[in-house]
């Protein structure tokens, strides 16, 4: 092939290339391209850094130190601490500036929450009503002179304004009596000597919309209960099988017989039971035991108590009802008798769930928990406790109280226990050192609230609520304090909490 062919056929398949001359100008002028590119973004970033500059320089900044006078400590230097990570159960009760929110304006005026400085209402129906409570009953523990009474009184007389009644049914001290009669209710007096007699085979209330045959049915176990307690207390034991029947027949024989039945009548029947009765010719020997217990009602150091009609009557419409037993409080057997009676007595109306909404005190608790009859009473009085809309309070010195009740493991210290778990309210006035460990552990408190149950002043409680605490101050009206006060050494404390208060609060036992 011919060298011009081949030239020809090399340029046909071949694409040229630029000189080189061309090449570099190029690029040259793609460099200069991106080299102004470069030098105007660091002309921009210059401009707006002298601008910021110009800015902060014209800006007046408060000094390290702060400034002085009302400015003072204000800087504009970042605070720091050291970091911290904790559980939130501890912060809610270290850290110093959270307190609780409250249970809220419904409900009864109580005193001041020491946490965050507003009012502290409660009001256990209302708390029940909005489920923060299981059921509206309360304990109440402390040591004398704490300010235990007084939160008492104060809670179930404010209640009052809003139609809620009383029933005091233990009062050994007769401290409930003055109020009873401030707030127009009636105060009970009994003991040897007094006027006021109380039979407690008495029908009691009958609530309204009760048919006959209920009705008959309900008296009948309630009277066949309550021999049956007085004559276990009476002997110290529970009853053997043959005792209880020869009480039973005793029992309806005494109702069938009489117009009103009465407790001699009983004692009657059981040292001589009808020979129509006495069906296998022992009854007189099975009851021996009981007649001879029960007889001490009506022929011994309790005669002229509840061996006749009563005098009294019960009336449900009264706001407030108090049973005084100061005439008998250092006389244990006897104040149990009269606290099992008394109890019987109210039963009636403590169980109709129309009677509204009740509070029932139970004053001194130790002394009627020692008791077995009285303690399976007020077990069932708690159990039923929405049922019937009452709300019970148990007032005591110390937790270790409920330790005291019957042996480790027996039935009775069971109930005695089933008392606190079925209070959710449990409100704790000052302690010795040596209950602390029994309480925290009763309680579940924390360390913070263990240590502080020693130092609470008069009339400062530790509220535990479910699983909330609060710190709170009772207050009292001027006139509450004098018609709540106790004793001369109770009105000089009062006294010298007026002064200390500014006149503005007072608090006693």
């Amino acid at each position: 092939m011919s060298p011009d062919r081949d030239r020809v056929h090399a340029t046909t398949l071949t694409p040229g290339r630029e000189p080189w001359t061309v090449r570099r100008t190029r690029r040259r002028a793609a460099a200069a391209v991106l080299a102004r590119a470069r030098h105007d973004r660091m002309d921009a970033a210059r401009q707006r850094t002298a601008t910021e500059r110009t800015q902060a320089r014209s800006v007046r900044y408060l000094p390290r130190s702060g400034e002085p006078g009302p400015a003072a400590l204000r800087t504009p230097i970042r605070f720091r601490v050291p970091k911290h990570q904790d559980t939130s159960a501890v912060w809610g009760a270290a850290y110093p500036f959270l307190a609780e929110g409250g249970l809220g304006a419904d409900g009864v005026f109580v005193g001041r929450d020491l946490h965050s400085g507003s009012s502290f209402v409660y009001d256990p129906w209302v708390l029940y009503q909005r489920g923060l409570v299981t059921a509206p009953n309360m304990v109440v523990a402390g040591i004398v002179g704490a300010g235990k009474s007084a939160l008492a009184k104060a809670l179930y007389t404010r209640s009052m304004a809003f139609g809620r009644r009383v029933y005091i049914a233990c009062d050994p001290k007769g401290e409930h009596t003055p109020i009873a009669e401030a707030v127009g209710g009636k105060a009970i007096a009994l003991g040897p000597g007094m006027p006021a007699r109380l039979n407690p085979l008495d029908e009691g209330h009958r609530s309204a919309g009760t048919d006959d045959a209920t009705w008959h049915a309900e008296v009948t176990a309630r009277r066949r209960t309550l021999v049956a307690a007085l004559t276990e207390t009476m002997l110290d034991r529970p009853l053997h099988p043959v005792e209880h029947t020869a009480l039973d027949v005793a029992l309806d024989t005494t109702v069938r017989t009489s117009d009103v039945p009465v407790l001699p009548r009983v004692v009657d029947h059981l040292l001589a039971p009808d020979r129509g009765d006495d069906f296998d010719g022992r009854l007189t020997e099975d009851g021996r035991h009981v007649a001879h217990a029960l007889r001490r009602l009506v022929r011994g150091d309790l005669a002229g108590l509840f061996d006749g009609p009563s005098t009294v009557r019960f009336d449900p419409s009264l706001p407030m009802l108090s049973l005084d037993l100061s005439r008998v409080a250092e006389n244990n057997s006897a104040l149990s008798v009269l606290m099992t009676c008394a109890s019987a007595w109210l039963e009636a109306a403590l169980a109709d769930p129309d009677g509204g909404q009740r509070w029932v005190i139970y004053d001194e608790a130790w002394r009627l928990m020692a008791h077995p009859a009285l303690l399976r009473r007020m077990d069932a009085h708690w159990r039923l406790a929405r049922h019937y809309g009452i709300a019970n309070m148990l007032i005591f010195h110390r937790m270790t109280d409920l330790d005291n009740v019957g042996d480790a493991g027996s039935a009775q210290r069971s109930l005695a226990a089933a008392l606190l778990a079925n209070a959710e309210t449990r409100v704790i006035y000052r302690q010795e050192a040596d209950q602390l460990g029994t309480i925290a552990h009763a309680l579940g408190l924390t360390g913070t609230e263990t240590t502080l149950l020693p130092t609470l002043g008069l009339g400062q409680g530790l509220w535990r609520i479910r699983n909330r605490s609060f710190l709170v101050q009772a207050q009292l009206h001027h006139d509450e304090a004098r018609l709540f006060e106790t004793g001369v050494r109770a009105r000089g404390v009062s006294r010298e909490f007026r002064n200390s208060e500014g006149g503005n609060g007072s608090n006693s036992r």
